[in-house]
């Protein structure tokens, strides 16, 4: 490990290679470019810490790059134990970021350096998973009346604050940048479809076609992992609890049962629902030999680890993926039960993450110039926002749409003209 007095990463000599990364980043996200360029003429973060617990990758690199432009002083720490780049980490150390991050950390350390970006004082977070706002509001609340406001990137996060926020516990104004269409919408339906296959790939090297998948879960994040298997040749199977997701997924050609009857039938088990215990013991029992399990939800909690532990012999076969003998058969689990698609490889294709973290810089400036006037809880982005990342994004492709006439301008927005 190297350390100093604002940063502890696992090597510097690593810093070469991420620069390298965050390069080949910087040219598939466009559209922070554009933003990088207003921001630092404008300068919105001017004076203002943002304290950050994100996923340390080359995107979020960028995105640090982008609000540092803009004034801000950045204090960041990872958000998964397992999903640090180590040359990003150490590249955003050498241009004297107070980094706190390595790829296998320990419980211990995860929470010492969300403590470490606590310390920095931010009058702007900006979480992936919920777990520095909560540190924020249980450990430190002297801090929360200096705190503007902040902002939550994933579906896990939004259910912890949108719970935060029934118990009147949460006590800032926290923008829901997952719920933007331009999140939601592409990064959970495109981005966890081909990132999540990326990392069961590269622990097992397994053939999909012809595979039984076992989706848990159809919202935006299922429903990409389905497609995504689909292509490759799997014949997916979809387990839900709500009816109307499950009602998409039977019209959208897949095949519907609970999970313990999925449990007899499936090759290889993903979760992506947020919630806990969604494969237990009692399934894994009734599952067939050389199954394969892995998640893709942001915390490890989704497949019964522990329960997997206790049940069989276990031994680390491949990087990132560890056999269970159990009952005369063999489970695999790949990325011990987290979030397979950074643990295992590299997340979200940088071309998704563009439009992800253009919405969380556009979020910081909209703390900002709204200072005061927004109430705790949690809101979304103004559609307008949304809209402009969208067009912000087709402008980076070379992607011209239509606009609207003052004729179609004036029937959309009149109720007499009909038939």
């Amino acid at each position: 490990m190297n350390s100093g007095n604002d940063f502890e990463v696992k090597d510097l000599k690593l810093a070469g290679q991420g620069r390298m990364s965050i390069e080949l980043a910087e040219r598939r996200m466009g559209i922070m470019g554009i933003l990088k360029e207003r921001f630092a003429k404008e300068k919105p973060f001017k004076n203002l810490t943002i304290g950050m617990a994100l996923h340390v990758t080359k995107e979020t690199a960028v995105l640090v790059r982008t609000l540092v432009a803009g004034g801000a002083k950045i204090a960041i720490t990872g958000c998964n134990p397992l999903s640090t780049q180590d040359d990003v980490a150490a590249a955003l150390a050498e241009e004297g970021i107070a980094v706190y991050a390595y790829k296998g950390e320990s419980n211990e350390d995860y929470y010492r350096y969300l403590e470490k970006v606590v310390k920095a004082k931010p009058q702007l977070t900006i979480d992936d998973g919920g777990d520095l706002v909560g540190l924020i509001h249980t450990k430190h609340p002297e801090l929360i009346p200096s705190i503007i406001g902040g902002s939550e990137e994933t579906t896990t996060g939004i259910i912890r604050l949108r719970a935060m926020e029934k118990d009147r516990a949460l006590k800032y104004p926290i923008i829901a940048v997952n719920d933007n269409k331009t999140k939601h919408l592409l990064d959970n339906y495109y981005g966890t479809g081909q990132s999540t296959l990326d990392g069961i790939l590269r622990a097992t090297n397994i053939l999909i076609a012809g595979k039984k998948v076992v989706i848990g879960g159809y919202g935006p994040c299922g429903k990409g992992v389905s497609m995504r298997a689909k292509g490759m040749g799997a014949n997916v199977v979809v387990t839900e609890v709500d009816a109307f997701r499950a009602l998409q997924a039977v019209l959208d050609g897949f095949e519907v049962m609970p999970m313990r009857e999925a449990a007899k039938l499936g090759d290889i088990f993903i979760t992506v629902t947020g919630d806990k215990n969604v494969i237990t013991v009692e399934h894994v029992k009734l599952m067939k030999d050389n199954a394969v399990l892995a998640n893709s939800g942001h915390f490890d909690v989704e497949i019964d680890v522990k329960g997997l532990e206790k049940l069989g012999k276990k031994r680390r076969v491949r990087w990132q993926l560890d056999e269970y003998s159990i009952g005369g058969k063999k489970i695999y689990l790949c990325a011990e039960g987290r979030l397979v698609n950074l643990a295992a490889a590299e997340g979200h294709p940088s071309e998704v993450m563009a439009t992800s973290f253009a919405g969380q810089a556009l979020a910081m400036e909209y703390l900002v110039k709204n200072r005061g006037k927004l109430k705790p809880g949690v809101s979304m982005l103004p559609e307008s926002l949304d809209d402009e990342i969208a067009g912000l994004q087709l402008n980076s492709m070379g992607v011209k749409i239509d606009s609207l006439t003052e004729e179609q301008k004036k029937y959309l927005s009149s109720w007499k003209e009909g038939t």
